[in-house]
């Protein structure tokens, strides 16, 4: 059986967005990876469904910046599926009271998703949906 084993973003701040998948998509944070000879540290987070996700930080590759929520080629979102619309509802609430920013919905999509449009501190497309 093939499935995806994880997905891998570059992060500013390990801890900071850890903490953030954490709060709000209930991951649990593994220990902290550090390799100083290749300017590299990680952390892998493990979700209830079993995904898991890899935030890794450099201080050795010029990494290119894109401005938050950017539109680009390539992996575009992250999308958490919640269970329900009011489970959406709900969350995209408390995220958007505790100043993360909304982009878009909750709402009814056109290939039917019901779904929200948040950022990650790091300015990475989160979708929320049922």
């Amino acid at each position: 059986m093939i499935r995806i084993e994880h997905i891998a973003m570059w992060t500013e701040n390990l801890d900071g967005l850890s903490g953030f998948y954490a709060k709000y998509f209930d991951a649990t944070v593994g220990p902290a990876y550090h390799n100083p000879s290749k300017g590299y540290a990680s952390r892998f987070l493990a979700f209830p469904s079993g995904a898991r996700l890899e935030l890794m930080k450099t201080t050795v590759l010029d990494l290119v910046q894109s401005a938050p929520g950017a539109q680009r080629m390539g992996l575009t979102h992250l999308a958490f599926s919640v269970g329900s619309e009011a489970q959406v509802d709900a969350l995209t609430g408390r995220l958007e009271q505790d100043g993360v920013p909304v982009l878009d919905g909750p709402r009814r999509t056109g290939d039917g998703y019901y779904e929200s449009v948040v950022l990650d501190p790091e300015g990475n497309r989160i979708e929320i949906t049922a």
